[in-house]
């Protein structure tokens, strides 16, 4: 590589070297080159290896939507919201409220962080106490 001006003006950190010097009329320019050392410590470093450890990013990691028992909501609200916001058939919606209602918490469903984080969105919008955790 070839830089054209002072030393300062040498952009990449580098090691430069004074090759030649010209004098052209009143300006004085320098040719710099960037020595061999200097172009290869431009290189990204190659990554670190730590050990043997999977490296699982959030998204891949299940989730689950929670909904908890409250003093507010019948039970046959609670049903029907199942079957109409989650797509539960009507045994599978009532077996999740009474899970609601006798254990004080239920797992609605379970999938991807985004779809978890609309499906409580959801059932919060319609009333219902619900969050969302990583599944174990």
């Amino acid at each position: 590589m070839v830089f054209r001006g002072g030393p300062d003006e040498c952009q990449n950190g580098g090691v430069v070297g004074e090759d030649a010097m010209t004098r052209t009329g009143s300006t004085i320019g320098m040719v710099m080159t960037v020595s061999m050392a200097a172009q290869s410590s431009m290189t990204a470093p190659a990554p670190e290896k730590t050990g043997v450890v999977d490296a699982v990013t959030a998204a891949e990691v299940p989730w689950v939507t929670i909904v908890w028992n409250d003093p507010v909501n019948l039970m046959s609200y609670v049903t029907l919201v199942f079957q109409k916001l989650l797509g539960h058939p009507r045994p599978k919606a009532e077996a999740l409220m009474l899970d609601v209602h006798q254990k004080g918490r239920a797992t609605v469903s379970n999938g991807p962080r985004e779809k978890m984080e609309a499906d409580v969105a959801r059932l919060q919008s319609a009333g219902l106490w619900a969050t969302m955790a990583r599944d174990s």
